[in-house]
């Protein structure tokens, strides 16, 4: 077994092996100690494969960076769906996208949670990176879908996009919170505030 937990192929894919085993292992240390603190052999080396597979599939570390980001992305929607999927109601719809977030605050980490990945990532990146893009759009696709459930909830208000930007500071503010305390409390405090607001029974 590598260092990602995965046995190597023996058949015709090798190399979609390696950049799956070594986005796996980017996750965890770009998570763990920061995007500048994570070399290019620490990750080949976690990975379990040469430098040489690295730049088979990443043109950069950048490109990796932006790999990362929308696997991160990819991973919370997975969440968020596998809770909506469970919702009765768009009350529930509302709530699951706060249950999303404690979800991923509960997943196994090398060193402890640390607050929103995509967060950390940004603010380790420069104005106008293609990073920081990614992540402003994840968020934008957060309060989205907020807003789109807050619309479901009360079809005849008005309110729906104020109200999905006040959930998402809130959601916000909580992750950052939890970060800092290394629990998802903070998380489950805010979906109780944003049950609250909407009115939830």
């Amino acid at each position: 077994m590598t260092a990602a937990g995965q046995d190597r192929p023996s058949g015709t894919q090798p190399r979609r092996w390696a950049r799956e085993a070594l986005l796996q292992a980017a996750a965890r240390r770009f998570y763990a100690d920061g995007l500048a603190g994570t070399g290019i052999d620490a990750i080949t080396a976690e990975a379990g494969v040469a430098k040489k597979s690295l730049y088979n599939n990443f043109a950069s570390k950048a490109e990796l960076v932006g790999a990362y980001l929308e696997a991160r992305h990819a991973e919370w929607l997975a969440l968020y769906r596998a809770r909506l999927g469970r919702a009765g109601n768009a009350t529930e719809r509302v709530l699951a996208v706060f249950d999303a977030y404690a979800d991923h605050a509960g997943l196994a980490y090398d060193r402890g949670f640390r607050g929103c990945g995509l967060l950390n990532a940004a603010a380790e990146l420069p104005a106008g990176d293609p990073g920081r893009e990614t992540v402003r759009r994840h968020k934008e696709e957060v309060e989205a879908l907020l807003s789109a459930h807050l619309s479901e909830l009360h079809p005849e208000a008005a309110n729906a996009a104020p109200l999905a930007r006040h959930l998402a500071f809130l959601l916000e503010g909580a992750m950052a919170r939890a970060g800092l305390e290394g629990n998802d409390q903070c998380i489950r405090d805010a979906r109780r505030l944003a049950a609250d607001l909407i009115g939830a029974s």
